[in-house]
C-alpha cells in the first residue's frame, strides 16, 4: 500500500500564507514586477522549508502592516466632546493628523463625506461616529490596530463594512464606533493600510483572496 504524502507542518502553511500575502502587498505597492511578483509566487507555493519562504522578501522593503506604531495618542485637553461635519450638495473631508471627537456627527445630503483615521491622533475612550446619508455618501477609512464596530440603518441604501486585516488584539486599541441611518445613500467603511490607494487596496485584496483560495486547494 502506498503511503498518502504527509501534510505540511503547520508553521510552514502558516508562514506560506504569510509570504504570500506581503507578496501581494509588495506587488500593489509596485515594489515587484508582474514577472518578479510570478516567480515569486511559484516559489512560495513549492517552498518545502521556512527559510526558502523567507528569502523570498528578504530583499524587499519593509512593509507598514499592523505591526506599525499605533496611531499616536492625543492628550486629554485636545479631545472635543462633539463636532459636526455636513456635507450638502458638496463635499467634506478630514484626513491627516487630527483629532477626533468623542461624539462626531456627520450629514451627507446629496454630497460626500470622507472621514480618513488612518494617522489620526486618538484620545482615551471610544470615538462615537453618526451619520445620515441622504441621497449622498460617507466614506470612512480605518488603519490596522483601530477596531471598529459598526451598526447602522439603511433604506435603498447600504451600510457596507469590509474588514481586510484581523481585528487588533491589543485590549487599549482605540475603537470607533459607527452608527446612523441611510436612505438612498451609502456608508462605506474600509481597512487600509497606511499610504494605500483604494486601487492598492482593491489589488491587495484580489490577489490575497485568489492565493489564499489556491492555498487552501492544496496549489
Amino acid at each position: 500500500m502506498t503511503d498518502l504524502p504527509s501534510r505540511p507542518p503547520a508553521a510552514l502553511d502558516s508562514a506560506r500564507e504569510r509570504v504570500i500575502r506581503e507578496l501581494c502587498e509588495h506587488y500593489a505597492h509596485d515594489s515587484l514586477g508582474e514577472r518578479q511578483f510570478e516567480d515569486r509566487l511559484d516559489r512560495a507555493h513549492a517552498a518545502a522549508s521556512l527559510q526558502e519562504l523567507e528569502v523570498l522578501v528578504a530583499d524587499l522593503p519593509a512593509l507598514r502592516t499592523d505591526a506599525s506604531p499605533a496611531p499616536l495618542p492625543a492628550a486629554s485637553g485636545e479631545v472635543r466632546d462633539r463636532s459636526t461635519v455636513v456635507a450638502v450638495m458638496g463635499g467634506a473631508v478630514r484626513k491627516g493628523s487630527w483629532v477626533p471627537p468623542r461624539q462626531l456627527h456627520a450629514f451627507a445630503i446629496m454630497g460626500g463625506v470622507e472621514l480618513d483615521f488612518r494617522a489620526a491622533r486618538f484620545g482615551s475612550g471610544v470615538v462615537e461616529v453618526t451619520v445620515f446619508a441622504l441621497m449622498g455618501g460617507v466614506e470612512i477609512t480605518v488603519p490596522p490596530g483601530v477596531r471598529v464596530q459598526v451598526d447602522g440603518i439603511a433604506i435603498m441604501g447600504g451600510f457596507d463594512e469590509r474588514a481586510t486585516t484581523p481585528p487588533p488584539t491589543d485590549p487599549s486599541a482605540p475603537v470607533v464606533r459607527i452608527g446612523g441611518f441611510a436612505l438612498m445613500g451609502g456608508v462605506e467603511v474600509r481597512t487600509r493600510l497606511p499610504g494605500e490607494t483604494k486601487g492598492d487596496a482593491r489589488r491587495r485584496e484580489r490577489l490575497e483572496r485568489r492565493e489564499t483560495r489556491r492555498i487552501h486547494r492544496g496549489g
